[in-house]
């Protein structure tokens, strides 16, 4: 599931494997960035397990989501914590680069603001109405998982630094995906509201 997609729940328990396999992405966020930091951001082993790290944790995003759907476990607890765990990993992935000064910290804020707020704009209207998910969104947090990851992997030092070049395009995708999606929720909102307006008149 992303931030960009929401999937009508049941009644289904909050303990089941969905949930869990959430809160675990949570859990990883801090053991990640301790991989990170330990040794300075260095492109030893410890920067390689960071991004391995990462790049498992961001992939259980689709699995949670698609096991909830198949199963019908999809709960409200589960729509409230997914995005959570989303931000919370690529947030934190963004703001250590930023640390390191591998990043921009004015790419950083703009794709973190966008992210929270339209996220916790999205708690916040769910009682009144859905917006229907968006195949911008979806591409854009696919193009900001890989971004990320080749962020994170020591590749220059492994391939040579033409790989600072494939960072900078995937990353400047990412952004532009980020605001163009960004921009695309608001309208998609707009028009939900006013749906809702009129079945309620």
């Amino acid at each position: 599931m992303t931030d960009d997609a929401q999937v009508v729940g049941s009644r289904s328990s909050n303990l089941n494997l969905p949930n869990t396999i959430t809160i675990v992405r949570i859990l990883l966020a801090p053991v990640f960035l301790w991989l990170l930091f330990a040794d300075d951001g260095a492109g030893g082993g410890l920067r390689w397990a960071a991004t391995a790290l990462f790049v498992l944790a961001i992939a259980t995003d689709g699995i949670d989501g698609h096991i909830a759907r198949s199963r019908n476990q999809v709960t409200d607890l589960g729509k409230l914590l997914d995005p959570i765990a989303d931000k919370v990993l690529t947030g934190a992935a963004l703001v250590a680069l930023s640390i390191l000064t591998e990043l921009p910290w004015w790419v950083t804020v703009v794709i973190l603001v966008r992210e929270v707020g339209i996220t916790v704009h999205r708690m916040i209207v769910l009682s009144d109405h859905v917006v229907a998910a968006a195949w911008m969104g979806k591409l854009k947090t696919v193009v900001q998982a890989i971004a990320i990851s080749f962020a994170l992997a020591p590749l220059p030092e492994l391939l040579g630094d033409w790989m600072f070049v494939v960072n900078g395009v995937l990353m400047a995708a990412a952004l532009v995906l980020t605001v163009a999606s960004g921009v695309d929720y608001i309208a998609a909102e707009a028009r939900g509201a006013r749906a809702a307006r009129r079945t309620r008149s």
